[in-house]
């Protein structure tokens, strides 16, 4: 992992309002400390048994972890563990008590309103999760999970649940479809139909999330929201796992975030944007196991992005790019003769440099309106500090996260072919060590359902 500084300063750079950590380290809530990023802090599994069988020891985990940083820190959540029924059977029957410990801890400081608490629980626990209107928990785990949802309703907190429809697609043996689990569009005839409900679902991550509701509902719980705590796709894998590409990451992570920032919803709840977090800020290359583990990260641990999301339209969140790299273009069908004055006003009255667009120029090529306009407008929408007003140009500008540059010519704000920034400047993000944790990108706030993507319009990370 980077210095807890230079995480935040990426977090920062790419307006991440949101992340959720997989302990409570210290120097990574001091560094968070006054920026405003809310953040989920988790109690270690392997702390999950004291905690548990002790109120003073809960207390004192508070104490430490929470009271010790807050208000200063905008701790928001506290995840009890991790996957605990799939991964630490044996602390399943002391886990509701672990929660109720935190919670008591949280009401004797006075912080119960402003953090909540539950436990992130892999979606693996919803059996037959299609269609999703017949889907139920493992009934074996029910003694749990029964008095967990009854803690979470009275407490108005959220089911944390972790989405993975890559392990759902690999797992499938050709079942179901890799555009299903990529959001990718389908066809009407290609959809997943609930026959109950005749409710269409067109990706697997809304399937799950509704299935996790009727699941739910057969208990007899039917307020309790929920938030995704994990969900991602990896960027390389073994042999044996060939869909694990860079391709498919940046299209699964893109369309996930496009699709809970435009607050689409689900077929069960439309409209109602479930936050997620992305799994997660950086790749962890010391990590066990096959290829693709090591791989799920939008950055490596130089703070280098693997890819670069494409977000165009998504609102305030735009690119996992550590420059925050955006550029104005020309949009698609603008009228030639509105490019054009818009063109003569950027290179007149705009002041633009347009210089790299006469003959023999590096951005001569290729000398049409459009090409031109798009040199100008970005060029102007840089030098005017990237306000959204300053890429309009009457209608016929957008901003894009998609580098316009092409041969020799270099746009403002490009990282060139050398990579190298050109007009901006970003933190330095060398790593200082070698074992990176998880992040989440969730969007603005815990409201009734919120992307590590918060229901506000903006994005949340894993550490």
């Amino acid at each position: 992992m980077p210095h807890p500084t230079q995480v935040v300063a990426l977090l920062k750079a790419q307006q991440i309002r949101h992340v959720r950590l997989y302990d409570a380290d210290r120097g990574m809530l001091v560094a968070l400390a006054n920026t405003g990023i809310q953040v989920m802090i988790s109690v270690p599994n392997e702390q999950i048994l004291g905690i548990g069988q002790s109120n003073s020891t809960a207390a004192n985990w508070v104490s430490q972890n929470v009271v010790a940083h807050y208000p200063a820190t905008n701790i928001t959540a506290i995840a009890v563990g991790s996957d605990v029924l799939t991964t630490l059977p044996n602390a399943a029957k002391i886990l509701v008590n672990a929660l109720k410990y935190i919670q008591s801890a949280l009401v004797a400081s006075n912080l119960d309103r402003q953090i909540k608490v539950s436990t992130p629980l892999s979606s693996s626990i919803i059996l037959d999760s299609f269609p999703p209107s017949q889907a139920f928990f493992n009934r074996s785990l029910n003694p749990v999970l029964v008095p967990m949802l009854t803690f979470l309703q009275s407490t108005g907190s959220f089911l944390m649940l972790n989405i993975y429809p890559y392990y759902d697609y690999m797992q499938s043996n050709g079942v179901i479809p890799l555009d299903y689990a990529l959001f990718k569009s389908l066809p009407p005839n290609k959809e997943a139909v609930d026959s109950n409900t005749l409710l269409h679902y067109t990706n697997v991550f809304d399937a799950v999330v509704d299935a996790a509701y009727y699941a739910m509902a057969f208990l007899n719980f039917t307020n309790v929201p929920i938030i995704v705590t994990e969900s991602g796709w990896p960027s390389k894998g073994d042999s044996n796992e060939p869909d694990a590409t860079l391709e498919n990451a940046n299209t699964y992570n893109s369309n996930l975030i496009r699709h809970v920032l435009n607050n689409t919803g689900t077929p069960k709840h439309p409209g109602l944007a479930v936050s997620t977090f992305i799994y997660e800020l950086y790749n962890e290359d010391t990590k066990p196991g096959p290829i693709s583990e090591k791989n799920w990260g939008l950055f490596d641990a130089n703070g280098t992005p693997i890819y670069i999301l494409r977000l165009t339209g998504s609102g305030a969140v735009l690119s996992n790019d550590t420059t925050n790299q955006t550029f104005c273009i020309t949009k698609d069908g603008a009228d030639p003769k509105m490019l054009q004055a818009a063109l003569d006003w950027a290179c007149g009255p705009g002041k633009v440099d347009c210089s790299a667009l006469l003959q023999g120029e590096p951005c001569y090529e290729p000398d049409n309106v459009i090409a031109h306009a798009t040199y100008a407008f970005d060029t102007y929408y840089h030098k005017m500090g990237k306000t959204p007003a300053a890429c309009d140009f009457n209608g016929v500008a957008a901003i894009t996260t998609t580098d316009p540059s092409h041969g020799s010519c270099i746009f403002p704000g490009s990282l060139g072919k050398n990579g190298t920034l050109v007009n901006i400047t970003a933190p330095s993000l060398n790593s200082t060590s070698v074992d990176s944790s998880a992040y989440n990108l969730h969007s603005n706030a815990f409201t009734s359902i919120v992307l590590i993507i918060e229901i506000f319009i903006s994005v949340a990370v894993f550490l």
